[in-house]
């Protein structure tokens, strides 16, 4: 289950105007940590698909904003607040992936995708309520509910379902 975050606009330190392409960096080398000891220029070059000076200089950039610590040639590790948003930035693609993928039924790929668009633009308030609805259906699941079928069904044929009361108004309009 999705947890819903509190974190207030106010509270994030991408508020700091972190770019996107940083926000990248953040989460990649989290990402990247996971399940493994180190994390090097090179992992992250091959990760994001970009290469090593670039992310050497963004390196030094979050370094001098006390996100992450790293030596020349050494390893790269995210400071206490390098994690935190980090973890920020991986909340809000998964919010993201997660409501695209089982309420849109998009693609998981292409939703992985918009996600990582995403996650750098919508605001605390929105990305909140958007949790807080997926909570909502995960918890009270009561089976497929219709207006979701409908939606599939409206997805799949290119025409709202016999049982939209919606239906009716679009048709007389």
């Amino acid at each position: 289950m999705l947890e819903v975050s509190n974190i207030s606009e106010g509270d994030r330190k991408m508020d700091k105007e972190q770019t996107a392409s940083m926000e990248d960096y953040l989460e990649a080398v989290a990402m990247l940590h996971e399940g493994r000891k180190a994390v090097r220029v090179k992992q992250i070059s091959q990760a994001l698909g970009v290469k090593m000076p670039s992310v050497t200089a963004a390196l030094k950039k979050l370094s001098d904003e006390g996100l992450v610590e790293h030596e020349r040639y050494g390893y790269v590790e995210l400071t206490a607040e390098g994690n935190k948003a980090a973890q920020d930035v991986f909340h809000r693609h998964e919010v993201l992936r997660h409501f695209l993928t089982d309420v849109l039924n998009i693609d998981p790929e292409l939703a992985r995708k918009d996600a990582c668009k995403m996650e750098h633009s919508i605001s605390s308030v929105s990305l909140q309520r958007l949790a807080k609805f997926m909570e909502f259906v995960e918890a009270c699941p009561q089976s497929e509910p219709s207006w979701l079928k409908n939606y599939s069904y409206y997805l799949e044929h290119g025409q709202l379902p016999e049982e939209c009361p919606g239906r009716v108004l679009k048709e007389e309009g």
